[in-house]
């Protein structure tokens, strides 16, 4: 077998997407939909691996902004669209793609890489991690009620027909969601349209994607996009509202979206779909076991550049460590690093010190959002404490203070 790996040139886009098609299990994607995803790709940034003229390989990534604790913004590569053809599995074909890759996005001054896994299993040998989790959830709205905050009366609820305003209303609700939470993406032009986009032969029997906002004095204040499903079982209605995106800026805003969804006709059951493991709804239903809530990975992180990564980010409480670090994959990272920052900001460089603590880059990648503790990958045998004191203190300095969340897919 011989292959030539290459940047994706405009004029082969939709071969090369047909073959990722058939990688993820194929099926034609509805036209409008395919429509979007070509003008959100970002060709120079495409790799394309080929047998003769059969495109047999695909990896691509888009140069986003993702919050860290802190607040701020890092540049991170979004990678996607990654596959593999049935017919050349276990021939270097990945290795070789995530090996370019990385490679570029260091060249493109990215300090950190992002994706989400279709198998979470993959991407631990090229340093990735899982660095947010999120929750799914099934409510049985018959047997669950709501605690309501004060003001929620105040809020008015209004359903957007129109699809511009929908769309304008939803996206600076969620702007303004973005600095708020460590793993919120800034959208890139174009994918506030993908987000929206309803083909019908993705409603699976639903019905519309509909829209609905909470103003307060006439401000949008909170907004919620969902589907219904009918079902009738005995002649017994017992429909399920499917959540797809949810943001408030308020408790009160929060929850009278909640109400709303709770109190559809025809409908005995709320579906969440991607929520944050901290989501207050949690704290406001009668019985959290009808919830039948379950917790998955979610956004997975890599280190591109150790020292810039971890200087982008701010920390919650004053912290000086040595950081011994192991990247086989992207060998630059290897060495030890020194790391001072608190919540003000962070400065990160080689160093000749003796270190405090020993972990590879996957751990640093766990840990980054402030999802996973330093202090519970140690308790798994994954970081080692060099400075008796040091696990403590970094571990501390590490979390943050909303749980990291992804909601932006990509």
């Amino acid at each position: 077998m011989t292959t030539e790996m290459r940047v994706l040139r405009p004029s082969e886009w939709n071969e090369w997407f047909e073959a990722l098609g058939l990688a993820f299990g194929g099926g034609a994607m509805p036209a409008a939909k395919r429509d979007l995803y070509r003008e959100v790709t970002h060709v120079d940034r495409s790799l394309a691996v080929w047998d003769g003229t059969e495109p047999v390989g695909s990896a691509s990534s888009f140069p986003f902004s993702i919050t860290v604790p802190g607040g701020g913004l890092v540049r991170a590569a979004g990678v996607t669209m990654v596959g593999v053809a049935s017919t050349h599995r276990r021939r270097g074909i990945l290795t070789s793609m995530m090996r370019r890759q990385l490679d570029d996005v260091r060249a493109w001054g990215e300090p950190v890489a992002a994706l989400y896994a279709s198998e979470p299993g993959i991407y631990g040998r090229f340093g990735y991690d899982t660095a947010s989790h999120l929750i799914r959830a099934e409510i049985d709205t018959d047997r669950v009620g709501l605690t309501l905050p004060e003001g929620t009366d105040a809020v008015r609820i209004r359903r957007v027909r129109d699809a511009g305003a929908a769309l304008a209303a939803f996206e600076e609700v969620y702007a303004a969601q973005v600095p708020a939470r460590p793993g919120m993406i800034a959208r890139l032009p174009h994918w506030d349209r993908l987000g929206a986009v309803d083909p019908v032969e993705d409603r699976a029997g639903a019905s519309e994607l509909l829209s609905v906002v909470a103003e307060r004095d006439g401000r949008v204040t909170g907004c919620v996009r969902y589907r219904t499903r009918a079902d009738w079982t005995d002649s017994v209605p017992q429909g399920r509202v499917e959540v797809r995106d949810l943001f408030a800026h308020d408790p009160a805003s929060y929850a009278a979206l909640l109400r709303h969804l709770w109190g559809i006709d025809l409908t005995s059951t709320v579906q969440m779909e991607n929520r944050p493991v901290d989501d207050p709804w949690q704290l406001l239903v009668s019985d959290i076991r009808r919830c039948r809530v379950r917790v998955v990975d979610s956004l997975h992180v890599r280190l591109v550049d150790v020292g810039a990564a971890l200087a982008a980010r701010s920390y919650a409480t004053p912290v000086d460590v040595v950081l011994e670090v192991s990247d086989p994959f992207c060998p630059w990272n290897t060495g030890r690093w020194r790391l001072s920052g608190d919540t003000k900001g962070a400065a990160c460089a080689p160093t000749r010190d003796a270190a405090d603590l020993s972990l590879s880059v996957r751990e640093l990648a766990a840990a980054y959002l402030g999802g996973t503790r330093l202090g519970t990958l140690a308790a798994a045998g994954r970081v080692r404490e060099l400075r008796e004191g040091a696990l403590a203190d970094a571990d501390a300095a590490f979390t943050s203070g909303a749980a990291p969340w992804g909601p932006h897919m990509f």
